[in-house]
Formats: structure tokens, C-alpha cells, sequence
């Protein structure tokens, strides 16, 4: 194939070049002679459970575009990462995949020295579902000591419905109440999480007739930035500057990191964070 033809038909590069690095032993393949290195067009047809002629096809930039449970055959036949599946369907129907919804594991020890870096600024790494799965000392002092409690129960939802501690840290708690309901459902939306959170929200609904009735005026919101106003129990009157950022590579993760709005108050935090014995202070989220 020319140069330009090889441009004009990137699908079929990218698959010949995603099967050629495949040891054909590894899916119990003859190893045997072959003309070129990886699997041959039938052998991942096969494993795709598509027709050979239309995977050659698709190969040779023939018979149109494929459907997008073709391109999730293809995916897994290849045994694509999530992005070289993305890759894979923006080059044969223009748009990335639905999203699958995975449960997050936690962070790298690479990621949590970010967070710990961004001191005395409190930061917080939470999932699509807004649970909590890593923080710095800052935000031990400053929101919750989130170690101290078990993993299933550092839900910011949690805490905000069902936390007098939180609630009362609230300058307004009503508005802050609003605001998180409709951004956590739409990040739940986007990370495709929407039925794996039901019975988190059916148990929301049942304890708390507050997050019933917001729940029920679906309103979406989208966290970005702000401003975040807070009672601490030793500080007193807090005000912060939040931003919040994806996690590149991790889709099912987002970073929010609050900055004092004072110097005064960043000194103050780190005094906090000194005399603060090694579980933390509990405070709020």
C-alpha cells in the first residue's frame, strides 16, 4: 500500500499494526512459519467471532463503517487498553466509546505525592461516585480524617446528608447540599455509573428525606471551580478557592484541591497540621 493510502485508511493500519505485535502461542495459535509477525486476519476474525472476509475488509478501508459492537469485539480480540480502545473508535466512527464504568482501586504512590506536594492547600482524589479515596494532611486537619474512617463510608454524599459535624460546617449548607446532589449525578452519568450507584441513592432516599427531595428535582451541576466557605472547629470562619481536574489516563477519578484564600490562613494550616496528633482532627468535608 502507497504512503497516501496508508494515511487515507488509519483504521486498517492501526489494526495490522495491533495484531502484528500479538504472539499467536499466547491464544493458542500454531506458532508454526508465517509470513509476518502476530496474528493473521482470520485468527483474530475468530477470536472476534466476525466474519474473516469482513475483518479483511475493514483491514483494506472496504464495506463501510463498522458498528460499534464490531469495534468492542475487535477491542477484546486484540486485547486493547482502554485507550488504545478509544483510539481504535475514533479512527473507525469518529467519536470515543461509551464509557464502561469500573470501580476504583485507589491511587499510584506516585499520585498521593502529588497530593501531599500541594500542602497546605487540602486536596482530595474521589471517584465518579464521590467517594473518597485518597487525601493529604491538609485535608485530614482542615475537611475529615477520611482514615479514619472505613473505605466505604468516605462518601461526600455521606457526609453531607447524614453528618451533624458537616452539616453545621456548612456556611450554607442548603445551597452546598444542592450543588453536590446535581454534579454527582452528573459525573455518575458520564462515567457510565448510573445503575451501580442506585442503591447507594435508594439508601440516600430512605435516610435522609432532604437528599430524597433534591433527588428528585434533577438538577446537574458541574464542579469546576469556586468558592468554598467553611466553620472549622478550631479556625473558625475558612474560606477557600477549589478547582477541581481529571485525572488523565484515569477517567473514573478527579482531583479537587482548596486553596486558602489568605496567606494568614495557609500558616494557620500548617500549625494545624503540626500539632495534629498522627490520626488527624475530624472536621469536615
Amino acid at each position: 500500500m502507497s504512503i497516501s493510502g496508508a494515511h487515507d485508511n488509519r483504521l486498517g493500519t492501526y489494526l495490522k499494526d495491533r495484531r502484528s505485535k500479538l504472539d499467536p502461542a499466547t491464544f493458542g495459535f500454531p506458532a508454526g512459519r508465517r509470513r509476518t509477525p502476530g496474528l493473521r486476519r482470520e485468527e483474530v476474525a475468530q477470536r472476534a467471532n466476525i466474519s474473516p472476509t469482513w475483518y479483511t475488509w475493514l483491514e483494506q478501508g472496504r464495506g463501510g463503517a463498522p458498528s460499534a459492537d464490531v469495534l468492542d469485539r475487535i477491542s477484546r480480540a486484540l486485547m486493547l487498553t482502554d485507550v488504545e480502545r478509544e483510539h481504535l473508535f475514533l479512527l473507525g466512527l469518529g467519536r470515543t466509546p461509551e464509557v464502561r464504568y469500573q470501580r476504583s482501586e485507589g491511587v499510584t504512590p506516585r499520585l498521593q505525592r502529588v497530593l501531599d506536594a500541594l500542602s497546605p492547600s487540602p486536596a482530595v482524589i474521589r471517584t465518579a461516585t464521590w467517594d473518597v479515596v485518597a487525601w493529604n494532611r491538609a485535608a485530614t486537619v482542615m475537611l475529615t480524617d477520611y482514615g479514619a474512617l472505613p473505605p466505604n463510608q468516605r462518601n461526600i454524599l455521606r457526609f453531607i446528608f447524614l453528618d451533624p459535624r458537616v452539616r453545621a460546617a456548612q456556611r450554607d449548607w442548603q445551597s452546598v447540599a444542592r450543588f453536590v446532589v446535581g454534579a454527582f449525578r452528573v459525573d455518575a452519568a458520564r462515567a457510565g455509573a448510573a445503575a451501580a450507584v442506585q442503591p447507594f441513592v435508594d439508601e440516600l432516599c430512605r435516610l435522609s428525606p432532604e437528599f430524597a427531595a433534591m433527588w428528585r428535582d434533577n438538577d446537574v451541576r458541574t464542579h469546576g471551580e469556586g468558592v468554598k466557605h467553611l466553620r472549622h472547629p478550631i479556625l473558625g470562619p475558612i474560606t477557600f478557592e477549589y478547582s477541581a481536574f481529571a485525572v488523565d489516563g484515569r477517567p473514573d477519578l478527579s482531583m479537587v484541591v482548596y486553596n486558602p484564600t489568605e496567606p494568614e490562613v495557609a500558616n494557620k494550616i500548617r500549625k494545624l497540621m503540626d500539632a495534629a496528633r498522627p490520626s488527624g482532627l475530624a472536621a469536615h468535608t
